[in-house]
């Protein structure tokens, strides 16, 4: 069991981790003129610098070895590389583009999202709160589709790519920071590729409007792994419902930020299906919250019978053969006829004697 001090520790590291990636909308802006595609790429190339350095840090190589021999993990791993360019690239592109509220919408019915996957593609059996949550969400994004005018497809690409690279990632378990190294090593070649080729073509931005600006894309690697880290000191250290509870802190800040930072309209159908969404979240929480107690108080109960139950009786000791029980102690070493008469009374055969000096 984890310390107060821990678990404070544990929450603080959350709410920074969380909190980062709700304010990077805050960062995005600041490397323009670049693309959307220029600062991806960057950010694959400075992420694996990054990362390979913290891991040279910690001395904690001997899992690419372990990867290697793997074909099935690196499969995997090559597909979390490919999903996670779709979420980063999109969710760049839009904040970029002035769909912040959109983004975060994408990241509010992430779990709504998750669920559905996991009864499709897994066919795990939801509880009725469960189900009505995700009718909820599917309402809540029927109404957003009629406000736009077509379906939030922002948001629905970056909640199925998350939830996606989330599976994949279920499957493949191996550390945060291991498994961004691998996935920013299988994403550099390309990226560093696509960079050269806008330096030789001579639109690429890397250097052409300030050393200030060239930091900026440098630091997209710490962007990324900042928070990361953040994450997983806080995972060993909380349990995973209270982390489940911190991460709706990211999406909440970003479409605050969306409202109050970059002005974005919220007209009244839009309002509608944030409510749906926040109603089939606040199921979801409410039910995942019961499930938990009602799991601790059943092995508490558990714990408590097993405590209360009475030790076990020793079983008595077998009982001496009547011959044996019944036979006088020989004060002397038996003779070969004794022996004998012996042997036929208990039908064993007598051991041999114990070596004398």
């Amino acid at each position: 069991m984890k310390s107060d001090g821990e678990q404070r520790a544990g929450l603080l590291y959350g709410i920074g981790a969380y909190g980062l990636w709700g304010l990077v909308p805050l960062f995005w802006p600041l490397l323009k003129p670049s693309g959307a595609t220029e600062i991806l790429a960057h950010r694959m190339v400075w992420s694996l610098a990054v990362v390979g350095i913290a891991l040279l840090a910690l001395r904690r190589w001997s899992w690419v070895r372990e990867l290697i021999r793997q074909p099935r993990k690196l499969g995997l791993i090559s597909v979390a590389a490919a999903v996670i360019t779709v979420n980063w690239g999109v969710y760049i592109w839009a904040v970029n583009s002035g769909h912040v509220v959109e983004a975060s919408l994408g990241y509010f019915i992430n779990p709504l999202v998750t669920i559905a996957m996991g009864v499709l593609l897994l066919k795990e059996r939801l509880r009725p709160a469960q189900w009505a949550a995700v009718g909820t969400g599917f309402a809540a994004v029927l109404v957003l589709a009629i406000g736009y005018g077509q379906p939030p497809w922002i948001s629905l690409v970056l909640a199925f790519s998350f939830a996606t690279y989330g599976l994949v990632k279920k499957k493949v378990n191996i550390g945060g920071l291991e498994s961004l190294a691998a996935e920013t090593a299988i994403q550099f070649l390309p990226a560093l590729g696509f960079l050269l080729w806008l330096g030789a073509d001579g639109s690429a931005t890397f250097g052409a409007h300030g050393t200030g600006h060239a930091a900026l894309l440098a630091a997209t690697g710490v962007v990324t792994a900042v928070p990361l880290v953040c994450f997983g000191a806080a995972a060993i250290r909380v349990p995973l419902s209270t982390l489940g509870l911190l991460q709706y802190l990211a999406p909440v800040f970003q479409f605050l930020l969306g409202i109050l930072y970059f002005h974005e309209e919220m007209p009244a159908e839009r309002w509608a299906g944030f409510a749906l969404v926040w109603l089939a979240l606040t199921c979801l929480t409410w039910d995942a919250l019961r499930t938990a107690r009602r799991t601790k108080a059943e092995a508490l109960r558990l714990a408590a019978v097993a405590a209360a139950a009475p030790a076990p009786t020793p079983a008595p000791a077998p009982a001496l053969a009547p011959a044996l029980a019944l036979a006088p102690t020989p004060t002397s070493a038996p003779t070969q006829a004794q022996t004998q008469t012996q042997t036929q009374a208990t039908g064993a055969t007598p051991a041999p004697a114990e070596p004398t000096a």
